[in-house]
């Protein structure tokens, strides 16, 4: 089967209030051309799950500046100052959850397991609830978080998480074939894999296009039937690849 589509069409029926996991680490790995055609698109109000939501200016950050989002996901806050003032402003619902909590219930809600326990968070105001999820702007809690349950197993205590599924999920891959089947390359394997499978409709652009039987079985990161969609890149888009913080060496 022929998945391959262009980025406006790939992104074109998700409507507002949408839910999208968004593949990523930092800005390595970042959809950035399904970003840019959802941005040029009239969906609002969405709901992202990501590790972050980009910087000012770069990947989620562009919809989060014009206030297409609101309700963000993710594990920390990271370089955006966009992101910070919306949240503590309260013109956005922030979830915030333990990176390793994050990838888990994203792989368990595209293996069709409704919840687990971890015992990250335990002893803290993850497992009582309370923390700010969306602030009033008076600077007081409007929405917090509800106390989860617990349960001991072997003598230690652990929290019940439940799983991640959205309607629709945005990747970028470094290689991919006309069937979707997706290789990832090194830090960019860290949540594209894990959002791709979370996602009901999962949308990956590829930076390089081969035909179907060109990649090794062994080497393949996530089977076709995860993907539905497939856009591939021009390499000027490929190439397209910003960096957080520059680290430099005289």
């Amino acid at each position: 089967m022929n998945k391959v589509t262009d980025a406006a069409t790939a992104v074109a029926d998700i409507p507002d209030g949408a839910t999208l996991a968004v593949g990523g680490f930092g800005l390595c790995g970042i959809p950035t051309a399904l970003i840019r055609a959802l941005h040029q698109g009239p969906a609002t109000g969405l709901a992202v799950v990501s590790n972050n939501c980009g910087t000012d200016g770069h990947g989620l950050g562009v919809l989060l500046a014009d206030h297409r989002i609101g309700r963000v996901t993710a594990s920390y806050v990271g370089e955006n100052k966009e992101f910070a003032r919306q949240y503590l402003a309260g013109e956005l619902e922030v979830e915030l959850i333990p990176q390793g909590t994050l990838a888990e219930r994203l792989r368990a809600g595209g293996c069709g397991i409704p919840a687990f326990y971890t015992p990250a968070g335990v002893g803290t105001q993850i497992a009582d609830g309370g923390l700010p999820w969306r602030h009033a702007p008076d600077g007081s809690v409007a929405v917090a978080s509800p106390p989860k349950e617990r349960r001991d197993f072997g003598g230690r205590s652990y929290l019940l998480e439940p799983a991640i599924t959205t309607d629709f999920a945005l990747v970028r891959a470094a290689r991919g074939d006309t069937h979707g089947n997706l290789v990832f390359h090194r830090s960019a394997r860290n949540f594209n894999p894990l959002a791709a499978m979370a996602g009901a409709v999962t949308v990956a652009e590829v930076e390089e296009l081969v035909a179907p039987g060109t990649l090794d079985p062994d080497e393949i990161h996530l089977p076709g039937v995860f993907v539905q969609r497939v856009v591939p890149l021009t390499p000027a888009e490929a190439a397209d690849k910003s960096i957080e913080k520059a680290t430099v060496r005289c």
